[in-house]
């Protein structure tokens, strides 16, 4: 799929890992990240199981697609093209957009809060990765999940345990009750939304924000 905004091209990248390496060198090493720390469990994340739990099946599905952009120009162009495939897409797609020249990472961020709400409103969930990213992970608030070789932006479905990185707008908390207790009544959402609102989170909450068990799994 090729974006009408930014003409970046995403590729469905397990289809042939060994071909999209070869034709992308500079986003290659992200084959042996995702292999050699995404998927594979760390002690210092607080928890049994994989790094990102959400990794494997994307592989096994052929539903992971990377685009990478030799110009920046605009982060959010990039984020909506990425976003129009993301809602064209069946099984639980991952789509990556990886920008390897971009030395501002602060335009990572300001990309991501400014579409998260529409990304989120849809289900969906938009995470920043980039080295020396602070987002603290879930279970080990000094551990930092998000630390990635190359800086991306990344549009994946919105998970039960997506609830830390939610409670700092009541929209976004409706939009996680509608995926996760569909059977509530919607005004019943929206209060519940309401009360559970942290109007003051900061990415140093996430860890004290979870609510989930170590045997509960991310679904």
């Amino acid at each position: 799929m090729t974006g009408r905004r930014t003409a970046a091209t995403w590729w469905c990248v397990y289809d042939d890992p060994v071909r999209w390496a070869a034709e992308h060198p500079r986003t290659a090493p992200l084959i042996d990240w995702f292999a050699d720390t995404l998927m594979r469990p760390d002690p210092a994340q607080g928890r049994p199981g994989p790094v990102c739990p959400f990794m494997k099946p994307a592989v096994a599905q052929h539903s992971l697609w990377i685009a990478d952009l030799a110009d920046a120009g605009s982060v959010v162009d990039a984020i909506d093209d990425a976003f129009d495939l993301y809602r064209t897409l069946d099984h639980i797609p991952a789509v990556l957009t990886v920008f390897p020249d971009l030395d501002d990472t602060a335009r990572v961020d300001a990309a991501h809060a400014l579409r998260k709400s529409d990304i989120v409103r849809v289900g969906a969930m938009l995470g920043q990765f980039y080295p020396g990213c602070p987002v603290p992970g879930l279970w080990n608030r000094d551990y930092r999940p998000l630390r990635a070789p190359l800086p991306m932006l990344v549009i994946r479905p919105m998970m039960n345990t997506d609830f830390p990185f939610l409670v700092g707008e009541p929209e976004w908390l409706s939009a996680y009750f509608a995926r996760h207790a569909p059977g509530l009544p919607r005004k019943l959402r929206a209060t519940i939304a309401d009360r559970m609102h942290v109007p003051e989170v900061t990415p140093g909450s996430i860890t004290a924000l979870r609510a989930h068990f170590p045997d509960e799994h991310a679904q």
